[in-house]
């Protein structure tokens, strides 16, 4: 077993409609065959994405579905992590850009980056 730790992500979906055949096979197909190769050498790996939950699109598409962003996010973030499941792509962790984890991570980052 190697002692090389490995993070595999690839491109955020965009949380304001579905995943298509050309997101897959350009992006998160490749990922996770890589990971899968790299599990299969040893490597200790962590496969992450989530989905990028801030823009003007989703605030104006959860306008138009009459919810807050929020309850439009959740939706687009389940569903597409039901569809990558479906399709048999593995993350060791699928999350959201509006996590309260993701905000104080990036604040903690921007902070030590700014104290420089």
């Amino acid at each position: 077993m190697s002692s090389e730790k490995i993070v595999i992500t690839s491109a955020l979906p965009y949380a304001n409609g579905e995943i298509h055949i050309g997101h897959v096979v350009s992006t998160y197909l490749p990922a996770d065959i890589y990971a899968r190769y790299c599990r299969m050498k040893g490597y200790e790996v962590v496969f992450t994405c989530a989905t990028d939950d801030y823009g003007t699109p989703i605030l104006i598409k959860a306008e138009q579905e009459g919810k807050t962003p929020r309850e439009y996010v959740e939706y687009w973030n389940k569903r597409d992590l039901e569809d990558f499941t479906k399709l048999g792509i593995s993350f060791d962790f699928f999350y959201k850009t509006s996590s309260e984890e993701n905000l104080k991570l990036t604040q903690y980052f921007f902070l030590r980056l700014y104290e420089k």
